[in-house]
């Protein structure tokens, strides 16, 4: 195994510094699922579901994009990006609620820890807004399904 980016010589915490490399283009899609029981999904009608709270899951993805721009904020060592673009999209599928989040950058480091935040916090947001339904929800497979740029790609064959 390699040694850790995050550490330095010293063996503390450390940024990584991106100084010296080169600006590329570079993306990210990560994916996450929430299970909804059965009492929920009974209460679909078309593709949202609406509560007191608001339109379900168009709230998701305007929450997904906002974390995504802000994963800097929540992810100790995540250099800041100005993302040039961020696209959120929830599909009902069964009893599953799929997220995926897809981020784009023209920057030094990489985007998929915008992407899995954005995919996070939509799912979080989907939890919170259908908790007063039932707290038998789970989020799962929480996951980055590609990346483009760096040193290497990376698609996962599922």
């Amino acid at each position: 195994m390699g040694k850790l980016s995050h550490i330095d010589a010293e063996n503390r915490p450390t940024m990584v510094d991106v100084s010296e490399k080169a600006a590329g283009s570079r993306t990210a899609h990560a994916r996450t699922r929430v299970r909804l029981p059965e009492t929920i999904t009974a209460h679909i009608s078309g593709e949202e579901i609406a509560t007191k709270k608001g339109p379900v899951f168009a709230t998701a993805i305007i929450a997904g994009v906002m974390a995504a721009k802000k994963t800097h904020e929540l992810i100790p060592f995540c250099h800041p990006l100005g993302l040039e673009n961020c696209k959120v999209a929830v599909e009902l599928q069964g009893n599953d609620v799929v997220i995926d989040c897809h981020c784009k950058v023209h920057h030094k480091t990489g985007v998929e820890m915008e992407a899995l935040t954005g995919a996070s916090v939509a799912a979080l947001t989907v939890y919170d807004m259908l908790k007063a339904m039932s707290h038998d929800i789970v989020i799962h497979e929480t996951r980055l399904v590609s990346k483009t740029g760096g040193k290497q790609d990376f698609h996962r064959d599922d």
